[in-house]
């Protein structure tokens, strides 16, 4: 990849990762890991074996789910202060919508589902894709996940969630 078509992969899909990022990591001060991504993508070679947007997302995803896996270590680790966990960080900010709390609840693969199709807009092939599932179990998931928003009492009490 040049540097040119990373600049427009940048200006047609840095909104995309940003929010995707925003709403998977939970805080938004994820400017480090958009610049991350597309390093990574400017490392790497894309195969047009799917849409770009999909793999660019897929980067995030793999990149979030690294420091998440680093944090975790390095607080069972002597002598590193423990580091706080997505979900206490999603407790900080009171900015945060009563919907997002709710997908938050979620179990990470009703999260997952949820978070890349509504938030991140892709289809099911590019979910199934990102995920590494079938077409078939994103259907499956995604209508379970929505079954399950659906039942959560913060979504009664008034907040609304475009499903």
């Amino acid at each position: 990849m040049d540097g040119q078509e990373l600049e427009r992969m940048f200006s047609e899909y840095g909104d995309d990762v940003h929010h995707f990022l925003v709403y998977y990591k939970g805080t938004h001060d994820v400017e480090d890991e958009v610049q991350e991504v597309f390093l990574k993508a400017f490392k790497s070679r894309f195969r047009d074996e799917s849409h770009p947007k999909t793999w660019l997302i897929s980067i995030a995803r793999r990149l979030v789910i690294d420091q998440w896996r680093r944090k975790k270590f390095l607080g069972w680790m002597p002598g590193v202060r423990n580091v706080k966990t997505p979900d206490e960080i999603l407790l900080e900010h009171e900015e945060l919508s009563e919907a997002y709390k709710a997908i938050s609840e979620l179990k990470a693969e009703y999260r997952d589902v949820i978070l890349l199709r509504i938030v991140s807009e892709l289809s099911v092939e590019e979910t199934a894709h990102v995920l590494g599932w079938s077409r078939d179990k994103v259907s499956r998931t995604y209508y379970r996940a929505l079954q399950k928003l659906k039942q959560n009492p913060r979504l009664e009490r008034g907040a609304e969630l475009e499903l």
